[in-house]
């Protein structure tokens, strides 16, 4: 190529020099987003074409973004069938909210033998929130405020390895959560939950503070029922031998 053609003035754009395995990483980080806060539900499909058009890439970048989900177990790659965002069977989901809610009891419990002046603040102010989502707000200011609350409790437990984990199976279940919040009245039980385990938690009672967090979660049997009684059947799979 002759030097004559550059041009100094001629800058290629981000996309052009950004390293092909960057724009997977890319597109896999917001289809990742999309599919964990429910944007693209369980089941939907994914069509690469579509996607190659609406990030501006070539099909190349997006095949290897959907190889790294599928990876993670947030895609389907079936043969002759395409790509679709992950179902999960009722038997797993059931297992990942029992998960969830013992490893949320024990939190709950270690805030409570470690209470000090800064967390019963701030779980007063956080409750305070919840109360002014539940009567001012809808869904979203809510589920913002019911997540700060139980944040306040993974930093008052003092273990980020629980904590860590914790945030980890939420997030791989947050997508079939989405109707949690979904009226008045699931809110304002939410708010009536909270403040049993936030007055446990402030008095350093341990196992009240543990069971008031179990009985949040929607693990146990009735709690359960309901909940599956809010997410669309189409978004679960064949339990092929999972438990119920």
């Amino acid at each position: 190529m002759s030097t004559d053609s550059l041009n100094p003035d001629d800058e290629l754009s981000a996309d052009e020099i950004r390293p092909r395995g960057g724009r997977a990483a890319d597109i896999r980080n917001a289809l990742q987003d999309e599919i964990e806060s429910g944007k693209l539900p369980p089941g939907a499909t994914l069509d690469e074409r579509a996607l190659a058009a609406r990030f501006e890439v070539s099909r190349t970048p997006v095949r290897e973004a959907l190889q790294q989900l599928a990876a993670r177990d947030l895609v389907r790659v079936a043969p002759r069938q395409g790509v679709t965002v992950a179902r999960l069977s009722i038997g797993k989901v059931r297992a990942m909210l029992e998960f969830i809610a013992e490893l949320e009891s024990l939190a709950a419990k270690l805030a409570a033998r470690r209470v000090d002046d800064d967390l019963a603040r701030r779980l007063d102010e956080t409750l305070a929130r919840c109360q002014e989502a539940a009567v001012n707000g809808g869904v979203a200011e809510y589920t913002l405020a019911n997540s700060l609350f139980h944040e306040a409790i993974y930093a008052g437990s003092r273990n980020p390895y629980i904590a860590e984990q914790i945030r980890q199976a939420r997030r791989m279940i947050q997508r079939y959560r989405l109707k949690d919040f979904q009226n008045k009245t699931l809110i304002n039980q939410s708010l009536q939950e909270h403040l049993k385990v936030a007055r446990a938690i402030q008095s350093g009672d341990e196992t009240q503070a543990a069971l008031a967090m179990l009985q949040h979660v929607p693990a146990g049997t009735t709690g359960f029922s309901e909940f599956l009684a809010k997410v669309p059947m189409s978004f679960f799979e064949a339990d092929n031998g999972d438990s119920a």
